[in-house]
């Protein structure tokens, strides 16, 4: 079972629900290359600019490790890079699940993604701008617990630990990404976890991919926030377990 993190976060991000898994799976964790404690020299602009350089690496990690019939767990940004990386290499992941999925940010004609261009544009001068401040603002927002601002807390750290650079691409290639005729290309079997409040991806998005990805499963989890990982692991433990 690998297990993939999203944008600003890293490995660590998944320990409390890969640690359930354990006994059952062998679980695999890895940081995206900028992220973590990955070879910062090995990030490619080129390569990286869109999540199609990133969906490349997981399959080389999974033949690295002779992956067959493996479940994939992605979040964010990532469940999308796994849904690529399961297209590139069928039979490498039987399982998909992915935990607030977005395959386009922002809204297009009768799309709603969420997010208008210039709030994208907006937000990506912000973190050109000011890393550190982009990252206090936004890591409260984007976790959506305040009730808990140990985990907005958490997420802030992650963000400033990020490399300033690296991140600012990575951002633009997740947030101006459109993969939506890729969904339907899924043929893996696939599992939508959906928080019921969600500034990043809203539940209609999470419907979306659940539509457009042939015989995949909804699930709407009672937690806000786009972290539930961290927010409610016990949740999203249970989803997948009972799906796997």
């Amino acid at each position: 079972m690998m297990f993939a993190h999203g944008f600003g976060c890293d490995q660590h991000m998944w320990t409390a629900v890969a640690r359930a898994f354990e006994a059952d799976f062998r679980v695999v964790l890895f940081d995206h290359v900028g992220a973590g404690q990955s070879d910062l020299g090995a990030y490619d602009a080129a390569k990286y600019a869109s999540l199609d350089g990133y969906a490349d690496d997981v399959v080389e990690i999974g033949r690295a490790l002779d992956l067959s019939d493996a479940v994939f767990v992605g979040h964010s940004v990532s469940a999308m890079i796994g849904g690529l990386a399961s297209v590139k290499a069928p039979g490498m992941f039987s399982d998909l699940v992915m935990v607030g999925p977005s395959p386009r940010y922002i809204d297009d004609d009768d799309y709603v993604g969420g997010f208008s261009h210039a709030q994208v544009e907006e937000l990506l001068e912000f973190l050109a701008d000011n890393h550190l401040g982009w990252s206090a603002a936004m890591a409260p927002v984007i976790m959506g617990n305040p009730d808990q601002p140990e985990l907005g807390a958490a997420l802030e750290q992650s963000f400033c630990a990020t490399d300033p650079e690296i991140a600012r691409q990575f951002a633009r290639a997740t947030f101006f990404s459109d993969n939506r005729a890729d969904l339907p290309k899924i043929t893996a079997r696939t599992l939508v976890l959906q928080c019921r409040e969600d500034i990043i991806a809203p539940p209609c998005v999470g419907e979306y991919v659940h539509a457009q990805v042939p015989g995949s499963r909804y699930t709407l989890l009672d937690a806000t926030g786009h972290c539930p990982n961290l927010s409610a692991p016990e949740q999203v433990t249970a989803a997948i377990r009972a799906f796997v």
